[in-house]
């Protein structure tokens, strides 16, 4: 098979293309001119898969581009999208849009006018939107509601681009992993998680959200885009933790001392405020915004049933995911 993986230097991407690798398959992988290569080798030798590294073929692709797009799918079975703008900055907002909406929308349509086979789509929880109860599964429907976040809103509306697809002729498949633990760059994204708790942060968040393990991110959306499914989405997450457990679990890891101290929905609100000011003249990013102070004060459950019964899957625990992450981040 020959397959193409967009945002392929990203914690998912990574692991896609390993998975991929491993199987003997044919790897196109997307880049810019911003991409770092460097962690895609390290996650690869971590795995002991650094020989495969050469096997690669990069190209440079912009998904706001749609000719690139078109050049980038030609002669692929598989597509996996997982390039994306993760991000709760202001600043980010608009490329956040473009990226995710109009890029998702570029990619499917590439997919369509070249005849691909299949387009496995790694979305978001966050595209579910916001609801009273706070218990999600696939059959959520999406409310307009000021609790969900700006990414929140791309997602949902990147999945739609999905959905316009499968209904012009293409096949596909969506993922909506929870938040994602892994090896990969810990400056990015969910990964931050764990050098804020290997610097020692004092403060947990009160709230519970849905996690699950970066390798089961990647081996779901290839089991499902190789399978006969099509026009169905899957809730991918392992465990419904608290903060609070998956902060001491980093910090136990690391053999650190744990983080001890309830940070209160007040607290957190100070907290964005402060760091908004602090980094207003700086070009360092903010570690908390409004939308994440927020969020982490929730407490969202999310419902795997689905992809266990479909698939048979069963998904790494928690704790795995936290050791295989730290072990990764020592070295």
């Amino acid at each position: 098979m020959k397959n193409l993986v967009t945002g392929a230097t990203g914690l998912v991407g990574i692991h896609i293309i390993a998975d991929l690798l491993k199987n003997g398959e044919d790897v196109r992988a997307t880049k810019t001119s911003n991409s770092n290569l460097e962690v895609v080798k390290k996650v690869l030798s971590y795995y002991s898969l650094e020989q495969y590294f050469k096997n690669i073929e990069w190209i440079d692709l912009d998904v706001l581009d749609i000719s690139q797009c078109i050049d980038g799918v030609k002669g692929m079975d598989h597509v996996y999208h997982s390039a994306a703008v993760v991000s709760f900055l202001k600043k980010d907002r608009q490329l956040m849009y473009k990226i995710n909406i109009e890029g998702t929308a570029n990619v499917v349509n590439a997919c369509l006018s070249e005849n691909v086979k299949k387009i496995g789509f790694i979305s978001s929880v966050a595209a579910l939107g916001r609801n009273k109860s706070n218990t999600y599964s696939e059959k959520n429907k999406w409310s307009t509601n000021k609790a969900n976040s700006h990414y929140s809103i791309t997602k949902f509306k990147s999945e739609n681009e999905v959905w316009r697809g499968v209904q012009e002729g293409l096949d596909a498949v969506i993922t909506n992993p929870g938040i994602i633990l892994g090896p990969g760059d810990w400056s990015r994204s969910s990964t931050t998680f764990f050098k804020s708790v290997k610097k020692g942060l004092p403060y947990f968040p009160i709230g519970k959200n849905g996690f699950v393990d970066v390798r089961d991110v990647s081996k779901t959306i290839i089991q499902l885009t190789k399978s006969e499914i099509t026009a169905e989405k899957y809730i991918v997450v392992a465990e419904n933790y608290s903060y609070e457990r998956i902060f001491k679990s980093i910090a136990s890891s690391f053999k650190i001392p744990l983080p001890s101290k309830k940070a209160s929905p007040f607290l957190l609100e100070i907290a964005w405020r402060y760091e908004g000011l602090k980094t207003l003249f700086s070009s360092r990013k903010p570690s908390i915004t409004k939308e994440t102070a927020r969020t982490s004060s929730m407490e969202n459950i999310y419902e795997n049933n689905k992809i266990i019964k479909e698939l048979n899957y069963k998904f790494y625990s928690i704790e795995d995911a936290i050791e295989n992450a730290v072990n990764y981040f020592k070295n």
